[in-house]
């Protein structure tokens, strides 16, 4: 058993390194087109992840949600915004959230950022929408506190029509924004990979078990 688990966590680790390098790969790609409505239904997660895509549109600044964040710079909120793409688009005009990047605690009135007026285009980073909350707090749309970016929640308590939204979202990069704020560009890419770590562990297990198994056989029995 002791085998079968370590060499179970080599495997795991061979998958993280590929996984790994296809991320990396796709950050630093050139920006290509998010994937449209034909896809949505069939979307491979671990194909779309960070892939760096680019999407033209105009924001609906009213409809922005505030999700709280902690980040290099802080403390203080993810402002996801909707962003109605242009109808010639693979998109055909569907709606995509966008974060446009961090706001200070300080710094969370709408006031306090400036507007996104007129045509925008977004260059940024896939993500997978994040449900039902953080590990610790669940979202509450009835009170308009967020702590994940569950696409599908947030889309519905900003009243964005069913099936037009994208069930993932866009991490804005860091060109700037009027006035500074909001901050792009903060997304952290991290996996953690202690799986050989895991599987040595695993081996040890086994051998100090066979150990054990030949001590035991080798031994006299007691006397009675």
């Amino acid at each position: 058993m002791f085998l079968a688990l370590g060499t179970w966590q080599l495997q795991r680790r061979a998958w993280k390194l590929d996984l790994i390098e296809r991320v990396e790969s796709r950050v630093g790609a050139p920006a290509v087109a998010p994937p449209g409505r034909a896809e949505w239904g069939r979307l491979d997660p671990d194909a779309i992840a960070y892939r760096r895509v680019r999407l033209s549109g105009r924001f609906d600044d009213g409809r922005s949600t505030l999700v709280q964040a902690l980040t290099e710079r802080g403390a203080g909120f993810w402002v996801l915004t909707p962003l109605r793409t242009d109808p010639d688009s693979s998109l055909e005009g569907a709606t995509v959230l966008v974060n446009r990047g961090f706001v200070p605690t300080g710094h969370r009135a709408r006031a306090d950022r400036a507007a996104s007026e007129g045509a925008v285009t977004v260059t940024g980073l896939v993500r997978l929408t994040e449900p039902d909350g953080s590990v610790l707090r669940g979202n509450d749309p009835a009170a308009d506190r967020w702590y994940s970016r569950d696409v599908a929640a947030i889309a519905a308590a900003r009243g964005l029509p069913k099936g037009d939204v994208a069930p993932y979202f866009v991490d804005a990069d860091a060109t700037p924004n009027p006035g500074g704020l909001p901050v792009g560009g903060l997304t952290v890419i991290a996996f953690r990979n202690h799986h050989l770590v895991y599987a040595l562990t695993w081996y040890a297990l086994a051998l100090m078990s066979a150990g054990a198994l030949i001590y035991a056989l080798r031994s006299p029995p007691a006397q009675a």
